[in-house]
């Protein structure tokens, strides 16, 4: 084979590889054209106006509204919602302004409007249940000093057992006299521990008598009257009755015993600050009450009170009365 014939086959081979390496460069500078006009084409891309083309599309070729493809009016602008129609304001009338009514306070200003009141009110109420505390405590001092006064004096006079120089008037001319001292009791009693354990109440009672015996006639109607007297006063008596045919009492005669029971019950009236002195045939037959304020229960009373038991001149009265 001479060379030229070597050198044909030689050289096309030749080419062809540099043909082969060319193309694969000029492959690579496509492909990267290529992703650069794709990236370009998406960074334009309108989205809005692709839907636009589609539903023009779509209505020129489903045959709905015009047949004619070519009839199918461009949009001009943008699909977007009705507008409502301007409507004209109209001019508005206001009507004469009401007089405001009084403000109306909040809720918070009520509850402290209320919070005050509540406030003040317990203030009330523990200022008056100091000076009620504390008037309590005065009635249970001048009790208990009067306990110990009374308690003193009836064991002097049950020793001493004095004649006492009271008359007492009973009817008419009857009346019970020339008594003497029997004997005679002082106690007290307090609340419960859970009411305070204050004492509450003094009580004083003697017995007098006499060696005489009043013999009394009543007639008619007057017999249970009288009677009914005897009972109230706490006299001993007996009673002889007289009757008629008919069993109807004309008269009786009454056996009356110069015996005297004498009481007095010093009571704590803590609702109205005083202690309450409730008598029976003391200065007289019957009953009497007084109020006494508990700082009137002091030596010159109590000393004025045995005087009135013994039947001495005193200012009892008067001191009680302060």
């Amino acid at each position: 084979m001479s060379n030229s014939e070597k050198t044909g086959p030689l050289s096309v081979i030749l080419d062809a590889i540099r043909a082969k390496r060319e193309r694969k460069a000029g492959t690579g500078k496509d492909i990267e054209e290529l992703e650069a006009s794709l990236l370009a084409d998406i960074e334009a891309f309108d989205l809005d106006a692709a839907e636009r083309r589609a539903r023009r599309e779509y209505l020129a070729n489903s045959g709905a509204g015009m047949t004619d493809p070519t009839l199918v009016f461009p949009e001009i602008a943008p699909v977007r919602p009705a507008a409502k129609p301007a409507v004209a304001p109209v001019a508005e009338v206001k009507p004469p302004e009401p007089v405001a009514p009084a403000k109306v306070d909040t809720g918070s200003s009520l509850l402290d409007q209320l919070r005050q009141r509540a406030e003040i009110r317990q203030r009330e109420i523990h200022s008056e249940l100091a000076e009620r505390s504390s008037a309590n405590e005065a009635i249970d001092q001048a009790l208990k000093h009067l306990f110990f006064y009374l308690h003193e004096l009836v064991q002097q006079l049950n020793i001493i057992k004095p004649e006492i120089p009271r008359d007492y008037p009973l009817i008419e001319q009857f009346e019970l006299n020339q008594l003497s001292w029997q004997e005679g009791f002082a106690d007290y009693r307090t609340q419960s521990q859970s009411a305070g354990a204050l004492v509450e109440l003094v009580t004083f009672s003697y017995h007098l008598s006499g060696g005489t015996t009043l013999h009394i006639e009543r007639n008619g109607p007057s017999v249970e009257r009288f009677r009914a007297m005897l009972f109230d006063y706490g006299l001993p008596f007996t009673c002889k009755e007289f009757k008629n045919e008919r069993s109807y009492v004309e008269r009786a005669g009454f056996e009356v015993r110069s015996d005297v029971s004498v009481s007095a019950r010093w009571r704590a009236d803590f609702s109205k600050g005083v202690i309450a002195l409730e008598t029976r045939n003391l200065e007289r037959l019957g009953s009497a009450l007084y109020s006494i304020r508990p700082q009137c229960i002091d030596q010159a009373l109590l000393d004025d009170f045995g005087r009135l038991i013994l039947g001495q001149p005193n200012r009892f009265r008067e001191l009680a009365k302060r």
